[in-house]
Formats: structure tokens, C-alpha cells, sequence
């Protein structure tokens, strides 16, 4: 039998602290080496200029097992489609039998959150209160929730070119509840965002940084989510200089972020500054934070083990609560 989760029983079946808690334990997996997560395998589409990836797992710690699919088809909305779909596939581990297919677009979203949720937890001052999201599209609000998950923060600026989208965001935000204060505000720059901000993080797709070096406060914490090619870029290269740089990934980072890269080829940092990943943090191996006035700086590309982490725990919790449509193959 497959279980079969639409969007909103994802949504439904786990919590952000759950998320966090399977992406750090998927995140020390795969940095001790024991996850096997091939290179993602793209397929072009050419004649709808369209590509669907391929990306699959496996956790033998905590038999995760299955592969997120998604397709960018960047014409799809002149049919009044969304540019990207995604769906994961997961199997079990002991027969590789499929065991669930479920919509994978807030799960996505979900774990990015999640990554970030454990990066504040590890590296963010314990006294952080204040919090910045630049980028108010639905990556930024899961960095939002993750972010409020970890820390007691009492204020939250958001930042986005496009004014009308940040104010829906304060609206949407300050009236979600739990842990996210109601003190949600627009700001009018990305400048007045983050000159406060104990926390940023930055979920835009910028090809140049959208703030200054100088605009920061000693101490804070960014997450970057971002900037998932080697020309993009989020984050000021002097920043990154003088951060405490850690990654989710070394080799994918190394292809794919070019908050990283650039600063790499301007001779700015080198290899070794970073070569820390969050799983080992985590796993006591690699020191975190060293001082309260240190700039700590996590960057993200995506990994495959979140996806099945976080795909498993739903899989998990849908059973449980009678989610979901099963059939029988």
C-alpha cells in the first residue's frame, strides 16, 4: 500500500520543531559521511526551455530512503500554472518498496526552514531578539517559523523589493501566533532591516548583495538560503571575509553557492574557512559560536537528506493520524 499526502496533509502531519529535530540528525548523517546522496541529476527540456532534477537519499542511521522530484518550467504561468511542481517518493529501506508519495512544494519549504532552524539554534547568540527576513515569499516565511522556534524573539523586520509582498507578510506573520510575535513590521530598505537584527536570514533570488557589510551589528547571526548558483549572491563578500562561515554541504556549496564562490575566487577566504558543516557542529566534532561579538554566517544549498528526513517524519506522523489516501499499487 503507498500512501498518498496532498499539501495540506503535509502540512498538517509535522510541526517546525519536529522538522528541525530530523533535519540536524539527517544533517549529522551526512556529514559523518554515512549518507549516500548522489549528485543531482538533471534533464532538460529544451523545447519548453523546462528541466526536471532528480534527487535522491538515503539515511541508513535512521532508514531514510527516496528522492524528491521537481520540475522548473519557467512558461508554465502563461497557463496559468505554477513555474515549479515537486514530489517525493519514499521507499523502505529494507525492500525499497515505495511506501508514500506526497506533494513536495511546503515540504520544501519546510525543511529550508528547518536548516535554518538548526543553524540559529547552534550558532545564534542565546539573547537573540531580534529578527530579520529579507525576501517575504514562502521561503521566507519558514525561515520566520524556524527561527521564532529556536529563539525568543520579540521583534521581526522584513524586507522586499516588492512592498506589497512584505506587508502581507507582516499581516500573515504577526497574526500566525505561537512563538512568532505579533510585533511583525515593513521595512523600507534592507538596511533598516537588518541594522538591529540578532538574526537574518535572506531568501531572495539576488544577484548581487542586498545589503552592506557595514549595515550589521557585531554578533549577529545570517542564514543564507538563497543564492543556489555560483552567480548569485546575498550576502556582502566582507561579510563572509570576516564571518565564522558554516555550510550544510562543502562540495555542494563549492559548486553551487556563489555567496562562497565569489568571495573564493577574489581571494577574499579560502577552502579552509569553509570547511566547517553544520551536521558537525552538531555532532560536538567542530566548534560553533566562540564569542558573543563573532559574525556567524550558515549557508545552505539543499541537501537530499532533508528531504527524506523531513519526508519520513510525515510519513510517520499521516499514518498516525489517518492522513492521506492509501492505494494499493
Amino acid at each position: 500500500m503507498v500512501r498518498i499526502l496532498a499539501r495540506a496533509d503535509v502540512r498538517e502531519a509535522v510541526t517546525m520543531v519536529e522538522a528541525i529535530e530530523a533535519v540536524q540528525a539527517a544533517y549529522v548523517q551526512l556529514s559523518a559521511g554515512e549518507a549516500r546522496v548522489p549528485v543531482r541529476l538533471p534533464v532538460e527540456v529544451p523545447e519548453h526551455e523546462g528541466v526536471i532534477l532528480y534527487m535522491p537519499a538515503y539515511l541508513p542511521r535512521s532508514r531514510g530512503l527516496g528522492a524528491k522530484i521537481v520540475t522548473v518550467f519557467p512558461h508554465n504561468p502563461q497557463a496559468g500554472l505554477p513555474t515549479i511542481h515537486a514530489l517525493i517518493v519514499v521507499n523502505d529501506a529494507a525492500t525499497g518498496a515505495p511506501t508514500a508519495v506526497m506533494e513536495a512544494g511546503y515540504l520544501t519549504a519546510l525543511r529550508t526552514g528547518a536548516a535554518a532552524g538548526v543553524a540559529t539554534r547552534l550558532l545564534a547568540r542565546p539573547d537573540a531578539r531580534t529578527a530579520a527576513i529579507i525576501g517575504a515569499g514562502v521561503q521566507g516565511r519558514t525561515q520566520l517559523e524556524a527561527i521564532a522556534a529556536v529563539r525568543d524573539i520579540e521583534c521581526v523586520w522584513v524586507y522586499d523589493a516588492n512592498r506589497t509582498a512584505a506587508e502581507r507578510f507582516a499581516v500573515e506573520m504577526a497574526a500566525r501566533g505561537g512563538r512568532i510575535p505579533r510585533k511583525v513590521r515593513v521595512a523600507d530598505t534592507a538596511q533598516a532591516a537588518v541594522r538591529d537584527a540578532d538574526v537574518i536570514s535572506t531568501a531572495t533570488t539576488s544577484r548581487q548583495p542586498v545589503f552592506a557589510d557595514t549595515d550589521l551589528k557585531p554578533g549577529v547571526h545570517l542564514n543564507g538560503i538563497g543564492s543556489f548558483t555560483p552567480e548569485m549572491q546575498e550576502v556582502p563578500a566582507d561579510t563572509v571575509r570576516r564571518a565564522r562561515i558554516v555550510v550544510d554541504n562543502v562540495a555542494a556549496c563549492l559548486a553551487e553557492a556563489g555567496d562562497l564562490i565569489i568571495p573564493l575566487r577574489q581571494g577574499l577566504i579560502s577552502r579552509d574557512d569553509m570547511s566547517t558543516e553544520i551536521g558537525q557542529v552538531a555532532a560536538g566534532t567542530r566548534p560553533g559560536r566562540e564569542r558573543p561579538d563573532e559574525v556567524t554566517f550558515f549557508k545552505s544549498v539543499g541537501n537530499a537528506v532533508q528531504d527524506v528526513a523531513v519526508a519520513q517524519l510525515v510519513l510517520a506522523r499521516a499514518a498516525a493520524l489517518g492522513l492521506g489516501v492509501e492505494v494499493e499499487l
